[in-house]
């Protein structure tokens, strides 16, 4: 990061958001790990908030969290948090000038990460007719992830064009 200044001291609100994107992708994995303790058989009951209309254990276990690629969906989670926190992670402070490729990447990232969060979550309904907690939560991680990741973005698009 020498040549795009030192990022534990560097400080711009291009940073404070990346920061934010890879700390969220952080608590993501943190349901997701949870998810794949109990969709491998390492724990027997998801807890859920005793509000609305979550059934974690009940979603978790039926054929959708299975659907894709015959994996069990929360540990292919893992893998998509991780790669987002790789992406937040890379490149210097001023990355949007120097590299506008990782900004766009990571917006790219994070939006379709949104969009398919948002479609799972209509999946989950249709199949479960109930809600798994901590999906939802995982949705609220991809769209804030993605809303924080625009600003540079743009800025990247704009040192393209120049």
């Amino acid at each position: 990061h020498a040549r795009g200044g030192v990022l534990p001291i560097a400080q711009s609100p291009d940073l404070r958001r990346r920061r934010w994107v890879l700390g969220l992708p952080l608590l993501g994995t943190l349901a997701a790990q949870v998810v794949t303790l109990f969709q491998m058989g390492l724990i027997r009951r998801l807890p859920d908030p005793p509000v609305g209309s979550f059934d974690s254990t009940r979603v978790n276990a039926s054929d959708y969290a299975c659907s894709r690629l015959e994996t069990p969906d929360a540990a292919l989670m893992l893998v998509k948090y991780g790669v987002t926190a790789a992406l937040a992670a890379s490149g210097g402070a001023d990355r949007a000038e120097r590299n506008p490729a990782l900004p766009l990447a990571l917006a790219a990232k994070t939006g379709w990460d949104a969009f398919s969060a948002l479609r799972l979550g209509v999946e989950e309904w249709e199949g479960n007719r109930a809600l798994c907690a901590y999906c939802q939560a995982a949705t609220l991680v991809s769209l804030a992830s993605f809303a924080l990741a625009l600003p540079e973005a743009g800025q990247a698009l704009r040192a393209l064009t120049r």
